[in-house]
């Protein structure tokens, strides 16, 4: 919770239809309302969207998570952007809390876009002064944003769920080694070993893990695999086959963005040794899609004060993803 309210006159608060949840939550948090937007379309598919207040020499802020349906969210986004950059709004900050497009982060065939890059620059376009996201899938798509823009990491509050239980006897493990710094930090901050494993990606769905790198995993009888992201949730069940193979008994599955595409979350849920998978709200899970084994906790808090830090020019580098 933020210590003092951002003065209401001075700013305005919306929502896409992504996840106007994590939006209302972040706006209580500063204690500003989430003003009104209306999203319609017309017969022939036409998005057409108007902001339900004035936003004339004031700071917008817009939420929108860039989740399923993705093209659709993202079309949103810039509109909006381009209604408040139109409508004379002093600044234009975009708070993506999911950027899906920064798993499109390199040339590694021939004849493809560099999709996370291109979003970057289409978001400055449509009139974004700011760009305020959470752990981007690696650290270069940070580098693709040509205007100031906040890296914020999920790890606090899974910090401070994980603080209140006894893990001793516990290994942190990344599913491979892109994620492996970040997973670092946070085995770091919980005082706990650390493994990755050697992933190689065969398809969108399918990869194969041959084996572990760090810590030696024997010994351990329970295991926290931390990602930035899970869809399909195969990277994960590869991985706890090869912990499972290793003697690990429990394993916790920890992820800023439950994605959870193509029944990922039962197909996790079915495996028995894991007994918990715990993400964040940066993508919203609706309450029919949740699994037993779901814990979901908010990264409002971060924003919020992310947010407030920034409206009163104070500094938020310890709220960044590459932060201690």
């Amino acid at each position: 919770m933020t210590k003092d309210s951002i003065p209401a006159d001075e700013v305005r608060f919306f929502s896409g239809s992504s996840n106007p949840a994590l939006a209302a939550s972040i706006a209580a948090e500063l204690g500003v309302p989430l003003d009104d937007t209306h999203i319609t379309r017309f017969s022939n598919d036409n998005m057409y969207i108007q902001l339900g207040a004035s936003v004339r020499y004031r700071r917008v802020y817009i939420v929108q998570s860039l989740s399923q349906p993705v093209n659709d969210h993202l079309m949103e986004l810039l509109m909006m952007l381009d209604i408040a950059r139109g409508a004379a709004a002093s600044e234009v900050h975009a708070i993506i809390p999911y950027y899906s497009f920064g798993r499109s982060d390199k040339k590694d065939a021939p004849r493809i876009s560099i999709t996370a890059r291109l979003v970057a620059d289409l978001l400055q376009t449509a009139g974004a002064t700011h760009v305020m996201g959470m752990m981007f899938h690696s650290p270069q798509v940070h580098g693709f944003f040509g205007i100031p823009t906040d890296p914020l990491s999920s790890r606090p509050v899974f910090g401070e769920y994980l603080s209140k239980r006894d893990l001793s006897g516990t290994i942190i493990v990344s599913p491979d080694m892109g994620q492996a710094k970040s997973a670092a930090r946070f085995a770091k901050s919980l005082g706990l070993p650390i493994a990755a494993g050697n992933k190689e990606r065969v398809s969108d769905s399918e990869v194969r893990i041959s084996g572990l790198i760090g810590s030696q995993v024997k010994g351990h009888k329970r295991a926290l695999i931390y990602d930035d992201e899970i869809a399909t949730g195969g990277s994960i069940v590869e991985l706890s086959r090869v912990l499972i193979n290793e003697g690990i008994e429990d394993i916790l599955v920890v992820c800023t963005h439950g994605v959870f595409t193509r029944g990922g979350l039962e197909r996790l849920g079915a495996v028995p040794q894991i007994s918990e998978i715990i993400t964040t709200d940066t993508v919203h899970i609706p309450e029919e899609g949740r699994h037993p084994k779901l814990k979901t906790l908010s990264v409002a808090p971060i924003f919020a004060a992310a947010i407030h830090r920034n409206f009163n020019r104070e500094s938020i580098s310890d709220l960044f993803v590459f932060g201690e």
